[in-house]
């Protein structure tokens, strides 16, 4: 049997900033005592010099100590200010440093020949080397935690200023069906048609909700994303009634599959408006999904004029005709390119196609990315599934 794996992450070192300073600090210090003993050891000096050794470790701790308050306030200044008085600081706390160990030497060897001046210029080099040191790995871990919170805000603007663009790209949806969709019922209205227009404000009613309540970066499964077409859909059929044809052939290995959230509710609504609405007889409009390898393709196609029409050669740019006159619609299929580049960069494929027996198709191919389940959630709305009464 495969062990189980503890779901245990790493927490990284400079998480908590004071806890790793103390961490550095004892662990550096704590070192250079060890060298200072292993060297007093090895020029067969008492044992009792390590009382020596033990209170210059203290002096130098404590005087690193004053500095890293002193570097703490000069790392938020200009670099001139900065180097300039750290040039200023180091040198006085090196000298207070071997001072001190200079004095507790001369009380400690009272038998020595060597004067205070000598025994201050002796230290005065190894406390020098590890203030030096001490200074220059403070200010390289603390400009190194400034690029990573820098590098971290930047990531954070980075996913703030996409999840706007695709804020953005998802309420572009074209508002045209909402306006077509109020004529229709007040016209019903008009008409004392309540019971269709009372079905149709439901439809509306639920498939507005869908879409508001929904974040705008969610993704929901293929599944999901059928059942809001087919919402979208009831409400057009009540609007173009039979010349308003569709068929869904929806491969159930690519139920689980995710999209971003309405997805294809765009090019099911530009097939209604340049296939469905133009003709007399109106149009067949098919989705189709399935899986080719680790890529889930859906295909969005219509039986209606293509390419062929002034009415429908500009469906590509999302340009309508109006009076003879290019009226912009606002969306298009460059939405959904847009929404794509956002969500999966050049890991995806997005092509429109002619047929030779008429119509036209989008073909779209992401990677096959699955979830186990969708909570039942604001941000993962169910559609609701609406009967006619």
């Amino acid at each position: 049997m495969p062990m189980s794996v503890l779901p245990i992450q790493p927490i990284p070192f400079f998480a908590d900033k004071d806890k790793a300073f103390w961490r550095l600090q004892s662990a550096g210090w704590a070192g250079a005592m060890l060298l200072r003993t292993m060297s007093l050891i090895a020029n067969n000096q008492p044992l009792t010099s390590l009382v020596l050794v033990l209170i210059a470790t203290i002096t130098g701790f404590s005087i690193s100590l004053v500095l890293s308050v002193i570097y703490r306030a000069l790392i938020q200044r200009p670099a001139l200010v900065t180097w300039g008085l750290t040039a200023l600081v180091l040198p006085f706390a090196v000298a207070l440093h071997a001072f001190i160990d200079g004095w507790v030497w001369s009380l400690w060897r009272t038998d020595s020949d060597a004067s205070f001046t000598q025994l201050f210029l002796g230290v005065f080099y190894l406390d020098a080397t590890l203030l030096g040191a001490w200074t220059a790995l403070y200010y390289m871990v603390n400009f190194y935690l400034q690029v990573e919170e820098q590098n971290d805000q930047l990531i954070r603007l980075e996913n703030q200023a996409t999840s706007a663009q695709l804020a953005m790209l998802r309420y572009q949806l074209n508002p045209h069906f909402l306006f077509n969709t109020l004529n229709s019922i007040s016209t019903l209205v008009l008409l004392k048609q309540t019971e269709p227009a009372n079905a149709m404000l439901s439809r509306l009613s639920a498939f507005l909700r869908y879409t508001l309540v929904n974040k705008p970066s969610a993704q929901v499964t293929v599944a999901q994303e059928v059942e809001t077409l087919k919402l979208y859909l009831d409400i057009e059929r009540m609007r173009f009634e039979e010349r308003l044809r569709t068929e869904f052939d929806i491969d159930p290995a690519t139920e689980a599959c995710l999209l971003p959230s309405l997805l294809l509710q765009p090019l099911v609504e530009n097939a209604v408006k340049y296939a469905v609405s133009p003709q007399e007889s109106g149009a067949e409009i098919t989705i189709t999904s399935q899986l080719v390898g680790p890529t889930l393709r859906i295909t969005v196609s219509d039986t209606g004029p293509g390419l062929q029409s002034p009415t429908t050669n500009n469906r590509l740019s999302g340009m309508t005709y109006d009076g003879g006159e290019p009226v912009s619609t606002g969306v298009g299929l460059s939405n959904i390119r847009d929404r794509l580049v956002q969500a999966y960069g050049d890991n995806h494929r997005f092509e429109t196609v002619e047929p030779v027996e008429g119509g036209f198709a989008v073909l779209i191919e992401v990677p096959a990315e699955h979830r186990e389940s969708i909570e039942e959630s604001p941000e993962h709305p169910r559609p609701p599934v609406l009967v006619a009464r």
